[in-house]
């Protein structure tokens, strides 16, 4: 038979976040991006209002930052950063710590917002552990904020229908 749908194929193997499964419409099936615009499986641009979550800043299938990407892969696309560095890390390191106070000369690395909650929240929790101040284990968080989708960060987002149970 004819190969199914994009949709279709997606809704026989894929969870969306936010999403009651149940209930929600088909979701759009884009197939390829260009600077502002998404384009959907029956050829349709549309205009990407939304930005994909965060990470549209540049536009999509921006040509610097992809050539950039293309000759770091080709050197080194990834590697364990567990008892291992590379150059770009340092050198971004680096050129974080100098624009920060001096007290501040150290960074972590974390690879999405979700994750940089969580990593901050243990980093707080283990500075107060190492200072024998144990009975520091409140967390100040802001109303109606938003954090990520990890346990953490949802413990100290605002309380919805989405972080309610955590």
């Amino acid at each position: 038979g004819a190969m199914s749908s994009l949709v279709e194929r997606d809704r026989a193997h894929i969870w969306h976040p936010y999403t009651q499964m149940k209930t929600a419409p088909d979701p759009l099936p884009i197939v390829k991006a260009k600077g502002f615009y998404l384009f959907t499986e029956d050829g349709r641009r549309l205009l990407d209002g939304i930005s994909s979550w965060w990470v549209n800043v540049h536009g999509h299938c921006n040509p610097r930052i992809n050539r950039a990407l293309k000759a770091q892969a080709e050197k080194l696309e990834h590697v364990i950063f567990a008892g291992f560095t590379h150059p770009p890390a340092v050198e971004l390191a680096e050129r974080l710590c100098a624009l920060l106070p001096d007290r501040l000369n150290r960074v972590f690395y974390s690879d999405n917002g979700s994750t940089a909650v969580e990593v901050a929240l243990k980093m707080a929790y283990q500075y107060w552990t190492n200072r024998g101040e144990e009975q520091r284990r409140t967390f100040v968080a802001l109303e109606h904020a938003y954090h990520g989708d990890t346990v953490g960060a949802m413990s100290v987002s605002h309380d919805s229908v989405f972080t309610s149970s955590y």
